[in-house]
């Protein structure tokens, strides 16, 4: 890279400006993520469960639904 280029300047705030979004959308999804597993926490203390974690029960029909 020609740091002597008129447009040096150009580019540098580019390259920063790219870096600023990414590291943005990172933070974002971790702190994101973080809420998420906190409401998680604080339905399943409330003893609402995960349809996931169902199990089923012997001799019951299959969930029509799936």
């Amino acid at each position: 890279m020609n740091f002597a280029a008129p447009h040096i300047g150009f580019v540098l705030a580019s390259y920063g400006a790219a870096l600023a979004v990414v590291f943005g959308l990172i933070l974002w999804v971790v702190l994101d993520g973080r809420a998420r597993r906190a409401d998680i926490r604080a339905l399943e203390a409330a003893g609402i469960r995960r349809r996931s974690d169902r199990r089923p029960e012997i001799g019951s029909a299959p969930d029509a639904r799936l």
